[in-house]
């Protein structure tokens, strides 16, 4: 009961994203990229996308302002096909026609063309495509030739602007390309997207080599890109909008209580059915100590069943323990709220531990930064 209390004061019973991977396989080989068998077909069968729906629709709130995020990730999700994505998208209907689903796609633009700008349209998706920058910050972005894929990303990019499809960015920051924050913005800027996401380079799942950003490159890439965003309105920095929005609520004091302090359990559902929690990129990782992060299968149990045995989880528990260490030790907890289970286990083993790099270059440098930019100006 103890467990069961400690996971309700730190998960939301509630998801407002549910990942779902139609097809694990990816068109692309990216260099940094942390997903084990990206160069399998694993079609998602007909019957897990109605297990999904079914089980969205039991904890989906018609009286919630917020409808539940489908998230279309993994590889490549468009390389399902159009067809086939349509069949999966239909058990999802009527939960969308009510308003309670909406749907996302992360993409990373290869395969856009203007028949999948019409599907896209026609279904009402958010769009987000993955491209860390111009040609020369793009060059871990490669087929499976190894031939670079920034022209067909920008042709695809293009394709989505000629019919006006909006859309926002994800781009991954590596060691090599943080040095040029300013280069990396002009160019998403000039991209036509609303919003960009700078994801640092992370130790995770395959991606286990390749060295990533240190935490004094971080904090000079956060404070050069903070100065940036307060010169260009016109692009919304993800990480930037969120600290000012922490922020504003802290200054209010609706930090103090409230939902908005709980973290999504985001569950994420794999082509064959197999649910993990809390962080996506635990799927297909295997692990006989944690019995894989399976919470199960959806074919077997819902979603909100598996929700309510959670706090059983061992990975689950060790999450609870680290998050609680972090609270009583960690004078950025406020703001970071404890980071991600997955960088726990893939940088520290286990997920009762505390800080990473991650913690470290994607949210303590980012407050590190507005600190001096506001000493700075304090000085001037």
């Amino acid at each position: 009961m103890q467990t069961l209390a400690r996971y309700r004061r730190r998960i939301a019973r509630r998801p407002n994203m549910v990942v779902v991977q139609p097809d694990g396989f990816c068109n692309l080989n990216c260099t940094y990229c942390y997903l084990p068998d990206r160069d399998k077909r694993t079609p998602m069968p007909i019957a897990v996308a109605e297990a999904v729906a079914r089980s969205v629709a039991e904890f989906a709130d018609t009286t919630s302002p917020e409808s539940v995020e489908i998230i279309w990730h993994a590889g490549e999700p468009l390389a399902i096909g159009r067809r086939r994505f349509a069949e999966l998208l239909a058990p999802f209907e009527p939960l969308q026609q009510a308003g309670l689903v909406e749907h996302s796609v992360q993409t990373n633009a290869v395969l856009l063309n203007p028949a999948w700008c019409e599907f896209l349209t026609e279904y009402g998706f958010r769009v987000g495509v993955s491209i860390d920058g111009p040609a020369a910050l793009n060059r871990q972005r490669v087929d499976w030739a190894g031939r670079p894929a920034f022209d067909r990303i920008m042709k695809g990019i293009g394709c989505l602007r000629e019919h006006d499809v909006r859309f926002s960015a994800i781009a991954v920051v590596s060691a090599e390309s943080i040095s040029d924050p300013e280069g990396l913005l002009d160019f998403m800027a000039g991209l036509g997207c609303h919003s960009v996401g700078l994801n640092m380079e992370e130790t995770e799942g395959v991606n286990t080599d390749r060295l990533v950003p240190a935490v004094e490159q971080a904090r000079e890439f956060w404070h050069r890109t903070i100065a940036w965003s307060r010169q260009h309105k016109e692009l919304t920095i993800r990480e930037v909008d969120r600290l000012g929005g922490y922020l504003r609520a802290a200054r209010s004091g609706a930090q103090a209580t409230g939902d908005g302090l709980l973290i999504d359990p985001i569950p994420t559902v794999s082509s064959a059915g197999d649910v993990v929690l809390l962080s996506p990129e635990l799927a297909g990782i295997k692990d006989p100590a944690y019995e894989d992060f399976r919470a199960g299968n959806v074919l077997e149990l819902s979603i909100g069943s598996m929700l309510d045995r959670a706090h059983d989880l061992r990975y689950v528990r060790e999450f609870l323990t680290g998050l609680d260490e972090c609270e009583a030790t960690c004078e950025f907890f406020g703001f970071c709220r404890g980071a991600q289970a997955g960088n726990r286990y893939f940088e520290n083993g286990r997920l009762d531990t505390t800080e990473t790099n991650y913690c470290r270059v994607s949210r303590q440098a980012l407050i590190t930064a507005l600190s001096d930019t506001v000493r700075e100006e304090q000085t001037a």
